[in-house]
């Protein structure tokens, strides 16, 4: 009875690296799924004093305490779906970081407020990228219902060529005009009147 014969490039140096690359794989796999869980937790997200200001409006909305209990995490809705996607969107997210320790000082809630509105229209902007991916983890469209007679049938017929994020903003986090009505002049005295600073101040800040 003949024996099976391996082909000849396949020698045990072969066989050792095919193996060893193989559990390597699914090792740097496991650490990536872990890796994206944890770094899209509210845990982490929350590390920087500048992202617990943002938190403070995310407890007090809807998303965070929903009359489901269901609870969206930050990585829900800014995270997309998949390792290797969620991967992509963490180094891309590097630059917030490095715009943290040598940008402005966005733990002074102030600089905070007054640098929001770009952060909220490329937050706006990443989802209608993605087609409000995010949203419809949770949300189906054949699904909603909402309080008003009509709401199923402005999300059937009216929302048609529209993405969540068009019509759907300002529910996590503090209200900012939508990017088309926005005035930093109007923007930057309200900042001004809530903090009691002197009217120029919130102009000069960002120019520092």
């Amino acid at each position: 009875m003949n024996r099976l014969r391996l082909p000849l490039f396949l020698t045990r140096h072969v066989l050792f690296a095919l193996i060893a690359g193989g559990v390597g794989g699914i090792v740097f796999l496991l650490f990536l799924i872990e890796f994206d869980h944890f770094t899209s937790s509210n845990q982490f997200c929350t590390t920087c004093h500048s992202m617990e200001i943002a938190a403070e409006t995310y407890r007090r909305s809807v998303h965070y305490n929903s009359p489901s209990g269901v609870r969206a995490e930050c990585g829900d809705c800014h995270v997309s779906e998949g390792v290797f996607a969620a991967t992509w969107d963490h180094i891309l997210g590097t630059k917030d970081l490095f715009k943290q320790i040598f940008g402005p000082d966005y733990d002074d809630p102030v600089i905070n407020a007054l640098h929001l509105p770009e952060a909220a229209f490329s937050a706006r902007r990443w989802l209608q990228s993605r087609d409000s991916a995010p949203c419809r983890r949770c949300h189906q469209l054949e699904a909603i219902q909402g309080i008003r007679p009509d709401t199923a049938e402005i999300h059937q017929e009216d929302a048609k060529g529209k993405t969540c994020v068009d019509c759907h903003y300002n529910l996590v986090h503090r209200k900012v005009p939508h990017e088309k009505t926005f005035k930093r002049t109007a923007w930057n005295q309200m900042i001004e009147e809530e903090f009691g600073l002197n009217p120029g101040t919130a102009e000069r800040l960002l120019a520092d």
